[in-house]
């Protein structure tokens, strides 16, 4: 018999209001996750773990602005304020997120050379992260994904699931966007590209 997982992405503190890199009401996904965790019996959340290092911070990158465009060995990477450094209150999870309800806790974007949106692989897409590996052992075949942000970390998590075979349902009330430079009308349009469901969290 097949299982479902939830797949709760980076709702931490620095990608929700007063965060270094706040996601526009970003912490009102805390109460749809925290609702749909106790209603799984597989829960996964996933946790931005950068060092103070990273190659992905602007201010890693003399001469470069936040949200400005770079190629790296892996392809073009966007740096980003510095966000999520090990270790820091803005790397923990939001106060409020039920965090006991979860199974595992994926933890990306360690490495300083590289950056990682996706729960699945690294932004070379092909390092992995373990996941995928974790679900089939448990027999999952359908993954609920909410989080920060829809249109980065949940986008290319949801794409990669369902490239590795999953069938995946992202819950829009669960989910709040950057919107950088259209961001988040690419993503959309790539979901339905890949057959990703997008419905809320009282369809399910």
């Amino acid at each position: 018999m097949s299982e479902i997982a939830l797949i709760v992405i980076d709702v931490q503190n620095d990608f929700c209001p007063g965060g270094a890199l706040a996601v526009s009401d970003g912490d009102a996904v805390v109460p749809v996750a925290n609702r749909l965790m106790q209603r799984f019996d597989h829960v996964v959340l996933t946790q931005d773990w950068h060092p103070a290092d990273h190659s992905s911070f602007a201010a890693n990158n003399p001469g470069h602005d936040p949200f400005s465009l770079i190629d790296m060995p892996y392809g073009p990477q966007v740096l980003w304020p510095v966000h999520c450094v090990q270790g820091s209150k803005g790397a923990a999870f939001h106060n409020d997120l039920e965090t006991d309800r979860a199974n595992l806790i994926i933890r990306k974007g360690y490495r300083s050379e590289i950056d990682s949106y996706s729960a699945f692989f690294e932004n070379d897409h092909t390092t992995t992260t373990g996941l995928a590996g974790y679900l089939r052992e448990r027999a999952v075949e359908h993954l609920i994904m909410v989080g920060l942000a829809t249109d980065f970390c949940v986008r290319f998590s949801a794409v990669d699931a369902a490239r590795l075979g999953f069938r995946v349902t992202l819950l829009e009330d669960g989910c709040r966007a950057i919107d950088l430079d259209g961001s988040l009308a690419a993503a959309r349009a790539e979901l339905a590209e890949h057959g990703i469901t997008v419905t809320t969290s009282d369809a399910i």
